[in-house]
């Protein structure tokens, strides 16, 4: 009976502290974790390659602004059969180089480029969008792990403590103290235990396979993490305010309005007159004549007034006007949809310090019961399955904490994310940003090269 007793107690330490997992030699940080999906997740890295081709949007758009030269080469053979002098090969030949410079197209260059600098500053904004999203998914992965892991170990205990129950209720029935039934209903609560272990261990492997889908690397040492700290907002204002300032999905949004903008003052550009320069250099040779050989050159002014092109101009316009409305309407939509996640995550928050502070009340109190139903069953006071009604309760508590433990950590930088501040900076990962601006330095006046700035 004693064994039993001390059972108990240790099963009421292990409740507060032990049942985390085993601190591995190399044990992995949420922010080791986080650092890891930053630099090795493969969404995140083609939403970097997709900001590099949007790049080149600007000088694609660039373009307009400079020469275009071309060169032609053309040659003519022919056979005369005259009367007189026979037959004779007759050859002609015509080599030339032009360039058209346009002086002016209705501002639409202008706009263009203006475009594409805004649609680069709004992709931006979309992968910071992106990477902030990752590094949630990474802690919320790590946050899962940890509590998968406890529950494991909570389960493993539960197991153990079932099977020193069964031990006892046979060892006082073979005295002739206990009956077949509590043997049974330990039997009962031991399959029972054995079944919950599996199942919780089947949710440790799929948080596990979903941690390397993420992070890039397998689990190793994960231990119990606390809220986060870093970046807290002090009030639920200041975090909506922080939010609806900073978070990256509104600048997107932002950025996406002045796109539109100068795309609407492009398609306005086509009604407007144009001029451009022409330069061309001729050489034409042959044997048909004298005189033949030559060289011409010629610069040429060309003024091009639109008048009416069919009313496609006009349908371009108004189509543009409506994609500026709709991205307005865009831009209030992110704004409400950051609040709504700022003070769900908030509330979410408060609500698992809450349940914690209430689940640990609850362990302490259902270890207590447990070790007093224990000690009046071995007085003929309770029975066994009282014992075992107590013990479920203890399983109960014990997870409940360590679920609400999860979700404290999971709300803490869900907040951060919603209000723009789960970075690598401001979380102080020990990982080296992705500089947006490299990649745009190099290529945005770019003349020529079919190399990418990768060496591809």
């Amino acid at each position: 009976m004693v064994s039993i007793v001390r059972k108990a107690a240790l099963w009421a330490a292990v409740s507060t502290n032990v049942l985390l997992a085993p601190h591995a030699v190399l044990a992995e940080t949420i922010f080791g974790a986080m650092a890891k999906a930053y630099a090795n997740n493969p969404d995140l890295n083609a939403a970097r390659a997709g900001l590099r081709a949007t790049d080149e949007g600007v000088p694609i758009a660039k373009a307009g602004y400079r020469p275009q030269i071309s060169a032609s080469a053309s040659g003519t053979l022919s056979r005369v059969d005259a009367e007189r002098t026979g037959s004779r090969d007759v050859h002609a030949g015509q080599v030339g180089i032009s360039i058209t410079q346009t002086i002016f197209d209705g501002f639409q260059t202008l706009n263009n480029v203006r475009a594409a600098e805004s649609d680069v500053f709004s992709s931006r904004e979309a992968l910071k969008a992106k990477e902030i999203q990752i590094l949630l998914s990474a802690a919320q992965s790590y946050a899962n792990i940890a509590r998968d892991q406890q529950i494991v170990s909570i389960r493993r205990q539960n197991l153990a403590f079932v099977r020193e129950q069964l031990n006892a209720a046979q060892a006082r029935l073979d005295v002739g103290e206990g009956t077949p039934t509590d043997v049974s209903q330990a039997e009962a609560q031991l399959a029972k235990a054995q079944s919950l272990l599996v199942i919780a261990v089947g949710q440790l492997k799929q948080s596990e396979a979903v941690y390397v889908k993420i992070v890039g690397m397998a689990p190793r040492g994960i231990t119990e993490a606390g809220p986060a700290k870093r970046g807290m907002p002090r009030s639920l204002d200041q975090a909506v305010a922080t939010g609806l300032r900073e978070n990256p999905q509104i600048l997107a949004a932002q950025y996406a309005v002045d796109q539109a903008g100068f795309q609407v003052k492009s398609a306005e550009g086509t009604m407007l007159p144009g001029v451009e320069l022409q330069g061309a250099v001729t050489r034409k040779t042959g044997n048909s004549g004298p005189g033949l050989d030559s060289t011409t050159a010629s610069i040429t002014a060309r003024l091009e007034v639109p008048i009416y092109q069919g009313g496609a101009e006009y349908g371009q316009i108004r189509q543009t006007k409506e994609v500026l409305g709709k991205q307005r309407i865009l831009v209030d939509s992110a704004r409400a949809s950051v609040q709504e996640k700022v003070v769900a995550a908030h509330a979410q928050l408060e609500s698992a310090r809450a349940q914690i502070q209430a689940s640990r009340a609850q362990v302490s109190a259902v270890n207590l019961a447990l070790q007093g139903v224990i000690e009046e069953r071995n007085v003929g006071q309770r029975t066994t399955l009282d014992v075992l009604d107590a013990l479920q309760g203890v399983l109960d508590a014990q997870e409940l904490l360590a679920r609400a433990q999860r979700d404290a950590v999971v709300a803490s930088y869900a907040l951060l994310a919603a209000m723009g501040k789960l970075t690598v900076q401001t979380q102080g990962l020990q990982v080296a940003g992705y500089r947006l601006e490299e990649h745009y330095q190099a290529v945005k006046d770019k003349w020529f090269g079919l190399r990418t700035v990768g060496g591809r």
